[in-house]
Formats: C-alpha cells, structure tokens, sequence
C-alpha cells in the first residue's frame, strides 16, 4: 500500500463523505481535504494539488464530469476517481474520453476502494470489475441520433424521460430554468422531435 498518496473526497452526502474518509484514514491514506460540493472541491484541488480526487459524480455546484474537464483545462495533474451510483454506459464512456483514473460503483465501492486507490497511486486505471454486469444501455443510448448530444443535453433528456419539471431539472442540476429551456430546444432540433 502507498500510504503517501494524498487524497482529497467530495461527496455530497455527510454520511458517505465521513465513512470514506474515516475508511481511508483506517487504511493509512492521507486524506488532505473532505469537500461537500463541486465548487468547494474544485478550489481544494487547485489550492491542495492532491495527488487522487476521490469525487461523487453528482454534486452541487458542479458534477464530476465538470470538475475533470476544469483540472485538465487548467493543467493540474490531480488523478479523478469517480464514486458513484451512475451506471449508464454514457457517463462512463465520456469520463473515460477525459481520462478519469478511476470509476467505482457505490454499491460496490468498500469492496474495492482500497485496491482502486493503490492502482491509481501506482499510476495505473481502475474500474470497477462490475461495471461489466452493471453498464445499462438504453434503447435511446443505442439509437444514433444521440451521439450529436452534448453530455448535458443527455443529462436533461433523461430527467424529461423521468417525467421531471423543467423547474425540478433546474434545480437538481443547480441551473437556470432558461438553460435548461436552451438545452431543451437544442435536443428537439438536434433530435428532430
């Protein structure tokens, strides 16, 4: 194990955040900061530069993905590892696309935290060996017409798909409601719907 590997956490949930950084502690890991949304997580790996990111996919203020794309602009070398509860192969596939180091499910992460964070300290990938049986591919993901969606615009489609408010979206996704109306134009154009 490489007990010099700093790492920073951001969850959204203080339970999890606690119970991960109390685990990783327990297995000598040096936890450098415990962040409880994106923003909060984002200043703390430009002001910290840890070495792993340990970050919850959804979060407020920005989500996992969004804090990938802001580390590479800037060109910080902090590794990402993704926690989450996210199992659509279309997230997974754009957080490979960006390079992320690491992809564990919630359900399964106690499991193999530990092993991921060893890997990812040693500089190599880990993903977590059930995301195999757990990748779900919707009839909407197969279809061709979506690969011209941005990531957002998938987000938003999918909450539409549950039903959910144009003020529900917005507020789930911390954005305007007038953005998530522009991402809804753009979806019925790009989609011919």
């Amino acid at each position: 194990m490489i007990i010099n590997c700093n790492i920073l956490i951001a969850d959204d949930h203080p339970v999890v955040l606690f119970g991960t950084k109390t685990f990783l502690e327990q297995k000598g890991f040096n936890v450098v900061s415990a962040c409880e949304n994106g923003v909060e997580a984002y200043n703390q790996i430009s002001h910290k530069k840890p070495d792993i990111a340990l970050l919850d996919m959804s979060m407020p203020g920005m989500n996992g993905i969004e804090i990938i794309q802001k580390t590479q602009a800037d060109g910080l070398s902090t590794k990402i590892v993704l926690l989450t509860m996210h199992s659509e192969y279309s997230i997974f596939n754009r957080a490979k696309e960006l390079g992320v180091r690491g992809y564990l499910l919630k359900e399964f992460a106690m499991d193999e935290l530990e092993k991921c964070i060893d890997e990812v300290c040693q500089g190599k990938t880990y993903f977590s060996k059930h995301l195999s049986q757990k990748l779900t591919i919707t009839d909407d993901e197969s279809d061709a017409d979506l690969s011209q969606l941005t990531f957002a615009e998938r987000k938003i489609l999918d909450l539409v798909a549950q039903e959910k408010s144009t003020k529900d979206i917005a507020s789930m996704l911390f954005i305007s409601e007038k953005t998530v109306e522009t991402h809804r134009s753009h979806i019925i154009k790009k989609l011919n719907i």
